[in-house]
């Protein structure tokens, strides 16, 4: 589990193609490896990875072919900026909202507007997902935890203030770039019950 709260951001350092799927070496000194293990799970850009190999400057994580056929890790190119947030602990305090790193689909940048000091941002989805999504609700958006300020059935609107702008990756986010989408746990499995069996 997660909470949406970057830590740090690091870069994509290599890809390595092996036996169908994919080995990424992914490169921060900024987030600090002193308390990570093998087997760990750090969430990137909010696709949760488990550490296979780390050092000083950096870890390994495999990637499977279903990871990369329903996420953006399948774009990925050598220096792409990544969002990077370790594992909850208990005891840890939750800053944004539980985040599992488990993305439910991929949407796309559709604007970028100044809001005062803040940007807002509009971001395509997919339809199917419009109706786990509601206003003042939580979104997790690359691993970002934030606030949906408005939501139609195929779009939403966020505001990032100065402060996310420039200790995430959405430093380097255009118009156009698609990006990891996370609805809110709670909304899931709320549809999930009212669904009854099946």
């Amino acid at each position: 589990m997660f909470t949406g709260i970057v830590e740090a951001t690091g870069r994509v350092a290599a890809i390595t193609h092996q036996g169908g799927d994919v080995r990424m070496r992914i490169g921060s000194e900024a987030l600090g490896f002193d308390d990570v293990q093998l087997g760990d799970s750090i969430a990137v850009n909010g696709v949760c990875l488990t550490v296979v190999a780390f050092d000083a400057g950096g870890f390994e994580a495999d990637v499977s072919t279903e990871t990369l056929a329903c996420t953006t890790l399948g774009s990925w190119t050598v220096g792409r900026l990544v969002n990077l947030e370790k594992s909850l602990r208990f005891g840890d305090r939750v800053g944004g909202h539980l985040v599992s790193g488990h993305v439910d689909g991929v949407g796309s940048v559709l604007a970028i507007e100044a809001d005062a000091r803040a940007l807002r941002w509009r971001f395509a989805l997919p339809r199917a997902l419009a109706r786990f999504v509601a206003g003042k609700g939580s979104i997790a958006v690359d691993g970002v935890s934030l606030t949906v300020n408005a939501v139609d059935d195929n779009a939403f609107d966020v505001a990032l203030i100065p402060h996310t702008q420039t200790v995430t990756a959405f430093a380097e986010t255009a118009v156009g770039s698609t990006v990891n989408l996370e609805v809110d746990l709670l909304a899931r499995y709320l549809d999930r019950l009212q669904a009854g069996p099946r």
